[in-house]
């Protein structure tokens, strides 16, 4: 954004009083609009330029961020050259079925026995 003059505000103001009735003569009271509007466009220009220094600070921290995430993110490098090792030996070739046919079955579980009931002990 360009930066304000300090009397480029005042003249503003005294257009736009003038297109309203009101005419700014010289005097004591001018002499403080003037000040005034010296030290508006002051802050307006200070205001501008801390705007801008976040606005660049903002927008360095957010590349960080997205490279950040890119890195994160980004697909590993080339698969390595040799094979990971088997997790289960392949099956043998004696054996036509598959593995699972090959499993046999567990044997179901033992029934508990029952347990003698209080009145049985104490009847004994």
């Amino acid at each position: 954004m360009k930066r304000i003059k300090k009397d480029e505000l005042y003249r503003n103001l005294d257009g736009f009083l003038k297109t309203k009735g009101v005419e700014l003569k010289p005097g004591s009271y001018t002499d403080r609009i003037q000040r005034v509007c010296g030290l508006l466009s002051d802050v307006i220009n200070a205001g501008q330029s801390g705007l801008e220094r976040a606005r660049e600070e903002t927008e360095k921290r957010l590349e960080k961020v997205r490279q950040v995430i890119h890195e994160k993110t980004a697909p590993k490098g080339p698969p390595p050259s040799t094979p990971p090792p088997a997790a289960t030996p392949p099956p043998s070739q004696t054996d036509s079925k598959p593995p699972q046919a090959r499993r046999s079955r567990k044997p179901s579980a033992k029934k508990p026995t029952p347990r003698p009931s209080a009145r049985k002990r104490r009847g004994q």
